[in-house]
């Protein structure tokens, strides 16, 4: 079967990351900006690994300078999200790439994206929710500003905090004072972790006490970390097509994700940065199917972890669980 137009829901999605490659070119074009080096003879992304993948990320967000540029590029995103069958989805937000952390210019690029999200679910049928991401290598002071720009916007539409970049730039524990700036307006907590560091990385995240983790998946190589996981329900944040194209795991019927289900573990199916891992929600429905045998009823089930997991309001989930409901 085709997996195109079955309902998903996903909560691991970065907004600059999720840029189509032809978008970022025309912006820079507009801007005279020249970015032919993140870029392959075929318009793809191109990049050598995953710290090289953090700066092309990085050059790529560069040509996003205005509140108007960040609703064109939430337009953009989930057309292509909406096309494949997401009618729900929380997507990550950098206050780094939206005014530089200033809570006064972070509002202004906050309504545009609102707007823009409110454009989508009329137009192309998908609910968005947003949840800002403190960035790890630019260290716990960088964190605490942009804990603040959550903190000060947290409300029904901006309902979750996290924490994303380079797992080897300190522990999760270095930020803890923005997670509990985060946490006492009422927003949700995950943390990036047991992606590129071993599951010693998703007990230290554990530590700031998150519901969701992304990633997670390094956890297997630690039974009773697998254990600790299943049995407290926290939530791993999966994004199998993109640990298989950076390298994480050499091909998907290596990846763990089948085992950490079995194990009681909830995971959830997400994209990451679509364009720069050339997945999309519906290839990664079709990935699982074709290599663990996943049925329909299974993907039903990983969207009732998902929509769950998710931090939106009560209202927002018995809305959105009726548009799961399938005859």
């Amino acid at each position: 079967m085709s997996w195109r137009d079955f309902p998903k829901v996903e909560l691991h999605l970065h907004l600059e990351g999720a840029a189509p490659p032809a978008f970022i070119r025309g912006m820079a074009a507009e801007k005279n900006e020249d970015l032919s080096g993140i870029f392959t003879e075929d318009g793809s992304y191109v990049y050598r690994d995953f710290w090289h993948f953090l700066d092309v990320y990085a050059a790529a967000a560069s040509v996003l300078q205005t509140p108007e540029d960040f609703h064109r590029l939430t337009r953009a995103v989930f057309a292509v999200s909406a096309a494949n069958g997401v009618v729900f989805c929380e997507t990550f937000l950098s206050p780094d790439f939206c005014g530089g952390r200033d809570v006064g210019a972070w509002k202004d690029y906050l309504a545009a994206i609102r707007a823009a999200a409110d454009e989508a679910e009329r137009e192309d049928g998908i609910t968005l929710r947003g949840v800002v991401t403190a960035i790890r290598h630019f260290g716990p002071d960088k964190a605490r500003e942009t804990a603040i720009c959550a903190a000060e916007t947290a409300g029904d539409w901006l309902v979750g905090f996290g924490l994303a970049g380079d797992e080897r730039s300190g522990e999760p524990q270095n930020f803890a004072w923005a997670f509990d700036c985060a946490r006492e307006a009422g927003l949700g907590i995950t943390v990036h972790a047991g992606e590129w560091r071993g599951p010693e990385s998703v007990r230290n995240a554990l530590e700031v006490t998150p519901s969701r983790l992304g990633h997670g998946v390094r956890a297997i190589e630690d039974p009773g970390l697998v254990e600790l996981l299943a049995e407290e329900g926290i939530v791993l944040e999966v994004c199998p097509g993109s640990n298989v194209t950076l390298g994480v795991y050499p091909s998907l019927s290596a990846h763990p994700i089948a085992k950490l289900r079995e194990a009681g573990v909830p995971v959830t199916i997400s994209t990451d940065d679509p364009p720069f891992f050339q997945t999309t929600m519906s290839q990664e429905f079709e990935g699982l199917d074709q290599t663990f045998g996943w049925s329909e009823e299974d993907f039903d089930a990983l969207n009732a972890t998902a929509l769950k997991a998710a931090f939106c309001d009560e209202t927002t989930r018995t809305r959105v669980a009726k548009r799961l409901e399938r005859p």
